[in-house]
This record gives structure tokens, C-alpha cells and sequence, in this order.
């Protein structure tokens, strides 16, 4: 586990200025890399499914991530909120007939440990104040039982960059192989808000989605959604790039996709929140909504050596 390099500071008169703090903290399947930035903002993320499992911004007072009170944080399963990364497939696999049939739902990437590749703290990126970790996955570094399901030769780097008011995460996907393959790819993210009979989420009017709790039937979104029971929806081919989470009338969060078509909109609702046995306490579908980008309407193909790269902002409004 290399650390990447500082470049030589600038020379100028005083002091420099304090970078960001990383660290990696616990063992095993437990740890993860936490960063923190001089003005307090913080991200930190489980090398198990390199899942983003806590954003703070406004100086490091507003948790932005809904996180279960019963998440495996240990390696034992896919963490239960935060930002889980869904790769090569998204939902329950096809039934036969394609190379991902036999993989579980939603894939390995969550389930399989990430290696730390470094930071890149102020010194490399645009905004004066933030940090870029970077982590990755590759073909050998999945479980025997992955790489017997799905045989092919891949490398993922991911992204986070940790912003004073904006987390952004960003995967991409290399085919290292000989053949094409196909794959999807999401975001799971659950954002943590107050009460979500307060919550619109605005920018898909228009836009047509399957609706999974009514028997995937196809519909046109209407106007801004609302929550008032069970949803489940998957936005198809959405051309503006920024989805809205409004609370109360305030402004809460913007997700501006980055080369992703494709966007879910989850809420478990009474009867599925106490059917999961580690989504907790039961009554918390009231403080999240995830908002999801991907590409999981049809398959995106890479040729030999060809690389895909896409993956999300989010602007903390408060």
C-alpha cells in the first residue's frame, strides 16, 4: 500500500497551508480510510465494498449519510446504507443465458475487499480545499467463488474526493482481458434526511421509469416525488444531468450524475424496513431516501482495452 508522493509546495511567504489529515483506521475487514479536511468536513470509507459510510460537511457537524444501526461493518456482508458500489450487476441477476447469471445480487464489488492506492490532497486537484482517495479492485483480487461466476479480466479504480460542501465519487472500469464483457453499475447511496414526508425530489418530470412495486410497469414521472409508501423506481435515459432532494421547501442535496443515464429512487417503507434485519431502528425509513446513480438500463460493453468512467456529485445544500 503506496502512498502517493506530495509535489514540492509553492514557494510563498508565511506559513503553508494545512493539508488534509488521512488515516487508516482498524484491521482487517474493519478498516477504513478516514479523511478529514482542515475546515472539519470528513468522509470515511470501508475498504470492505470501498463503501462510503459517513460524509460530514458544514465544518464536520451534518452527517449527510443514512447508516443502519445494524450495518456489518466487519466484512461479514454488504454494508446496510452509506454509499455501497454495485458492480458488474445491478438487482437480481438474469436467469440464464448471460455471463452474470450466476453472480448474487447486486454483484461483488460491495462484497469484496478494495486496496487503498493513496490521496491526492490540494496540491493535485482544482478545489483548493479537498482530498482524493483512491481505491482498487481487480480480477485477482476477488473471491474464488466471484471469479468462478463471472471469469473475467477487469480493474476498477474508485474515486471519493472530499469537498468542503460536496462529496463526489467516481469509478472506472477497465477490461484487462482478451474478450468483451458487459456490466452495470450503481451507486447505492442513502441520503440521511429529517422527516421524509417533508422530501421532494425534483429534476426527472417527464422522465419514464419502471416502477418495481407496481409489477415493473413503465410510467412518465409527473411533477416532483413524494413518499408516501414503498417506492421503488428505476429513471431510464435521463437527459438533465441534476437530481434535487428539497425538505421542507429548503434546498437539501443536488446529485449532478456524471456519464450515467440511469437513476433509483428507494424507499423501503414500513413493512420491508422491519423485514431487513439490518436495517434499523425500523422506524428510520423516515430519515433516508436513496437517490441512485447508474447505468443499469441494459448492459454497457467494453471491447479489449477499452475503459468506462462515470459516477456522481453530491452537493450538500444546508
Amino acid at each position: 500500500m503506496v502512498e502517493r508522493a506530495n509535489r514540492p509546495s509553492a514557494l510563498t511567504p508565511g506559513a503553508a497551508a494545512p493539508e488534509a489529515q488521512v488515516n487508516i483506521e482498524g484491521s482487517g475487514d474493519s478498516s477504513k480510510v478516514v479523511a478529514t479536511l482542515p475546515s472539519g468536513e470528513s468522509v470515511e470509507v470501508l475498504l470492505f465494498g470501498a463503501t462510503v459510510t459517513s460524509w460530514k460537511s458544514n465544518g464536520g457537524k451534518t452527517e449527510n449519510l443514512w447508516l443502519s444501526e445494524k450495518a456489518a461493518l466487519d466484512g461479514s456482508k454488504a454494508v446496510r446504507g452509506g454509499v455501497p458500489v454495485v458492480f458488474p450487476v445491478f438487482g437480481p441477476p438474469p436467469k440464464s443465458g448471460h455471463p452474470t447469471s450466476s453472480l448474487p445480487q447486486h454483484g461483488f464489488a460491495r462484497t469484496s475487499r478494495w486496496e487503498f492506492l493513496g490521496k491526492s490532497t490540494s496540491e493535485d486537484t482544482v478545489d483548493s480545499n479537498s482530498v482524493k482517495l483512491d481505491f482498487g479492485l481487480y480480477s485477482k483480487g476477488v473471491s474464488e467463488e466471484a471469479r468462478k461466476a463471472w471469469p473475467l479480466d477487469f480493474g476498477l479504480v474508485y474515486s471519493v474526493t472530499l469537498s468542503k460542501d460536496s462529496l463526489q465519487t467516481i469509478i472506472n472500469v477497465r477490461n484487462e482481458g482478451e474478450t468483451s464483457f458487459e456490466f452495470q453499475f450503481l451507486l447505492h447511496t442513502y441520503l440521511k434526511v429529517n422527516d421524509i414526508s417533508k422530501v421532494a425530489i425534483n429534476g426527472l418530470t417527464g422522465v419514464s421509469y419502471i416502477d418495481k412495486v407496481l409489477d415493473a410497469s413503465t410510467h412518465s414521472q409527473s411533477g416532483s416525488i413524494t413518499i408516501t409508501g414503498e417506492v421503488d423506481r428505476v429513471y431510464q435515459s435521463i437527459p438533465q444531468d441534476t437530481t434535487s432532494v428539497v425538505e421542507d421547501g429548503t434546498p437539501r442535496f443536488d446529485v449532478v450524475r456524471d456519464n450515467l443515464p440511469d437513476t433509483v429512487v428507494w424507499n423501503p417503507w414500513v413493512e420491508k424496513a422491519k423485514a431487513m434485519g439490518d436495517f434499523a431502528p425500523d422506524e428510520d425509513y423516515k430519515h433516508m431516501v436513496c437517490v441512485e446513480v447508474g447505468a443499469v438500463n441494459g448492459w454497457q460493453k467494453l471491447e479489449k482495452g477499452e475503459v468506462f468512467e462515470g459516477g456522481q456529485t453530491i452537493k450538500s445544500l444546508l
